[in-house]
């Protein structure tokens, strides 16, 4: 910068951090500006102010909080300090001087007491807490604990509601320093719970305690919170009745978050020992589900009316159901459902009706074990309702099935098919009402999921040509829900699907030439979906003719330019892939054409956004659905899901063809050197076992000659980027399941290039097990003292038993890879099994399972089998 400039710009900042306030308050309005270029101009003149001289900023900002007369003004100040003391790179406080610090503090407490916008209150809270997470722990703000105190024993609701907003953010960032508080702040809350005649007052309390009871660690602290229950529930059932339903539903998902708090051991238990409690809270939330009406636009059948009217009560009422029925399991819920849905079953109104079948649904999937051993009872319960007059109830009815087949299944099937499938057969014939049959085809689809061919077919004749039937309906909803229920169908009888075959095929191809509009885009999908699965089912003999002319569709429509909202992208995808699994090597054709979008989608980059955990602008589109958003630590990731699934369901297609076509893959295997390992699961699963097919090809290929000329070195040269990739990855994974399928693709890896590895990354697998083992043990050391926890319960134990089985597979699959090597390098492999010896012998163990001292056992037998004279030692 020249001279001149700098001159200029050194008496702008002058003048803006001067006497005169009207250039500050100029630049804070730029900030806010909708003019990019005003507000650009405006944060590079703010930070530079920041860099130069924090103390006049920050006290400038203090006085606008203080004195402006313009609310917006107000409200920024009290978001940028905020911004300011947050400790990131931005935080400022430790470069103001003493004067300048504690004159913030004073001016945050006096903005408290006077400001009056209830909007800019809230904002002041935040900014107090941020301030005080930082610096109460050291003590450095002794004023601040007396000072919430005294508001919340004043008689302004203004001043009770603030304190309770910021014990409820400190809770959540520093809560051990509340601890101390223990007493006056239980004495505190129960005071305003049981006596306040304020509602907004006791929300905020409410959300003080829940934040509070979720940072104590100690049961015997957290009992001391029992007797504030009643008065919770009391709160709640307030707010409600007297129509703050927004108020309400905020404080309910915080109780149901509490009922659901991680770690598990903590108060689901406090809360399954007041069974008054959670037939209460069960109470409230039927009495949601009641909040419906009877839209004309529910009857129309547009698919987007699907909603029409249910209110927002209605929709949080569902939600909460499932999670407290997941948090607190079966055997608390399904009693107090018991007790609570006949009434609701027997009453007169259809909403009643409607409430206690949603409900059913709704705990399906927290309850399943407890509802599976009185299946009889709840089938009944859902069948009867099939036969209600009114279509909602019926279509909640279906509904209810639907779920329970996914949730129950395959018992549900096994024994009562023979209920079940003749009343969606029938539901599928009410014309009057399109959407319960199109709901009944999509309860067919989730039926059918979970049941053996020997069950279904049977009843294929009624259901297909029911479902041809539906196929040529009018209304679009129906056509996609019979769709996806023949795809299922063919899908779960296989080759008895064979003799509809001539029937249903016409059909399938008529939707995909002639489905061409944009409203029709997910018919014509869902058609490629159908035809590749009853391809699939009924074998390449059947349907090769077929396949050809389908081929040729598919390969048209990829050649056209399409959306990128398109959804027929993702299903071709998946439908070329199960052409290939048909086809098998007839397939070598088209891959030329299959492979490059297929590339496009496995190497997409994740859309990620980044903010600090804390900032207002949660992420903007937290409202889509395909935004998932991960916090860690001070940071808050947002990842665009619908990439992730597009770049997880292409690297599971390249195993899938790997898979099918061998050393016929071998061409594209140069281009994946794609499989970084990504926040999403489904990738990481997808991206791992797609490791082993690769290297498989490739073998194939330079075995039978195909490589061009490539030899072994090639197979080295791929192994030896796969495998180190698989094991750094390995050190990375958080997920046990996910652990196990790593370790799984490891040893694949290995049965196929072992003998060309080289000491050096033997000894990186020696290591990963080592680390795999204790990390293990100490899994297994925490889920013992759980198991010691006073409120652990059979709920509890449940979940212990199934990490458990997952922890066995995971050292299952460390027992299969030392055998590997040991087969692989014999004696050589020794002096690494003798490092190992130490972390394998304790899995003798008496207090060792069954199955870790059968692994055990079979490690050494190998070692015993493989180098002989060495194993005497």
């Amino acid at each position: 910068m020249d001279p001149e400039s700098i001159q200029l710009q050194q008496a702008q900042l002058a003048a803006i951090l001067g006497p005169d306030p009207t250039p500050f308050e100029t630049l804070i309005s730029h900030l806010m500006s909708s003019a990019n270029e005003q507000r650009s101009q405006a944060e590079i003149i703010f930070n530079l102010c920041k860099q130069t001289d924090p103390n006049s900023l920050a006290l400038k900002l203090a006085h606008l909080l203080q004195y402006s007369s313009h609310v917006e003004a107000r409200a920024m100040s009290a978001i940028l300090l905020r911004k300011q003391l947050t400790r990131d790179d931005t935080y400022v406080w430790p470069r103001l001087s003493p004067s300048t610090q504690s004159s913030l503090k004073s001016i945050l407490l006096a903005c408290v007491q006077r400001e009056e916008s209830k909007s800019i209150i809230k904002k002041l809270c935040d900014t107090v807490s941020e301030l005080a997470s930082g610096i109460l722990p050291d003590n450095g703000w002794p004023e601040l604990l007396p000072f919430m105190f005294q508001c919340v024993s004043s008689d302004s609701p203004k001043l009770q509601e603030s304190a309770f907003l910021i014990f409820a953010q400190l809770s959540q960032y520093i809560g051990e320093t509340l601890i101390p508080h223990i007493k006056h702040l239980h004495a505190v809350f129960f005071q305003c719970l049981t006596s306040s005649s304020n509602s907004d007052v006791k929300i905020a309390a409410l959300n003080a305690v829940i934040n509070f009871i979720q940072c104590l660690s100690n049961s015997t602290d957290r009992d001391r919170f029992q007797d504030l229950l009643p008065a919770m529930i009391q709160t709640l059932t307030e707010a409600l009745n007297c129509g703050q339903e927004a108020t309400a539903q905020e404080a309910l998902e915080l109780l149901i978050e509490l009922a659901g708090t991680e770690p598990r051991e903590r108060a689901p238990g406090m809360m399954r020992k007041l069974p008054q409690f959670i037939s209460r809270l069960f109470g409230i939330l039927m009495k949601m589900l009641l909040d419906i009406e009877d839209d004309p636009a529910w009857h129309s059948a547009e698919s987007e009316d699907e909603d029409a009217g249910e209110t927002s009560n209605y929709s949080v009422g569902q939600e909460c159901l499932d999670r407290l029925s997941i948090a607190l399991g079966g055997n608390t819920i399904v009693p107090v459902a018991s007790e609570q849905l006949p009434a609701y079953l027997a009453a007169p109104e259809w909403q009643k009706h409607h409430a206690a079948l949603i409900a059913l649904a709704q705990i399906a999937e927290g309850c399943s074990k407890v509802m599976i051993k009185n299946l009889d009872q709840v089938v009944s319960m859902v069948l009867n309702s099939f036969q209600d007059p009114h279509p909602r109830v019926r279509w909640a009815a279906i509904n209810a099935i639907g779920q329970l087949s996914t949730d129950l299944g395959p018992d549900l099937q096994v024994q009562y098919h023979q209920r079940v499938l003749p009343a969606l057969a029938a539901a599928m014939d009410d014309f009057q009402n399109p959407r319960v049959q199109a709901h009944a085809a999509s309860a067919v689809l989730n039926f059918s999921e979970n049941c053996t061919p020997d069950i279904l077919t049977p009843y294929l004749d009624g259901i297909v040509s029911k479902l041809l039937i539906l196929l040529q309906n009018g209304k679009q909803m129906v056509q996609e829900g019979a769709l996806t229920a023949l795809a299922s169908v063919a899908d779960s009888s296989q080759e008895h699907f064979q003799k509809y075959y001539d029937a249903v095929m016409p059909y399938l191809k008529a939707i995909l030439v002639n489905a061409t509009d944009k409203s029709n885009r997910m018919l014509r999908a869902k058609a490629m979906e159908c035809i590749s699965l009853v391809g699939m089912a009924v074998g390449k003999e059947k349907f090769r003719d077929d396949a050809k002319q389908v081929m040729e569709v598919l390969m048209s429509l990829q050649g056209s330019q399409m959306e990128t909202d398109d959804p027929t992208t993702s299903y071709m995808l998946q439908a070329w892939a199960r052409l290939c699994k048909c086809l098998g090597q007839d397939f070598l054709p088209y891959m030329s054409f299959v492979i490059p979008p297929l590339l496009q989608s496995a190497q997409l980059k994740p859309d990620v956004t980044i903010t600090s955990a804390d900032s207002d602008n949660e992420i903007d589109e937290s409202d889509d659905d395909s935004m998932e958003t991960i916090t860690l630590g001070d940071k808050r990731i947002g990842i665009k899901t619908s990439v992730l699934e597009e770049k997880a369901t292409a690297c599971n297609m390249l195993c899938c063809y790997a898979d099918e076509l061998k050393e016929g893959f071998y061409p594209w295997i140069d281009q994946f050197q794609l499989l970084k390992f990504y926040f999403h699961e489904e990738v990481r699963k997808a991206a791992v076992s797609a490791m082993p097919e690769l290297l498989r090809s490739a073998k194939l290929a330079v075995e039978k000659g195909l490589a061009q000329g490539r030899n072994e070195s090639y197979i080295k040269q791929l192994s030896d980027y796969i495998i180190p990739a698989l094991v750094e990855a390995l050190h990375k994974e958080p997920d046990t399941e996910i652990c196990a399928n790593m370790l799984e693709a490891l040893n694949e890896c290995l049965q196929i290039s072992g003998p060309l590895l080289d000491e050096s990354q033997v000894r990186s697998i020696v290591d990963e097990i080592k680390q795999v083992i204790t990390a293990s043990s100490s899994r297994k050391s925490e889920r013992a003292e759980r198991a010691k926890a006073e409120d652990f319960d059979a709920e509890e134990g449940e979940l212990l038993r199934e990490e458990n089985e997952q922890e066995e597979e995971v050292f299952d699959q460390v027992g299969e890879i030392l055998g590997t090597l040991i087969k692989t390098f014999k004696a050589s492999f020794l002096p690494f099994f003798d490092e190992l010896s130490s972390y394998l012998t304790p899995m003798w163990g008496k207090d060792k399972t069954a199955e870790e001292r059968r692994i055990a056992i079979c490690i050494f037998d190998d070692v015993a089998e493989q180098c002989r004279e060495a194993a005497l030692k």
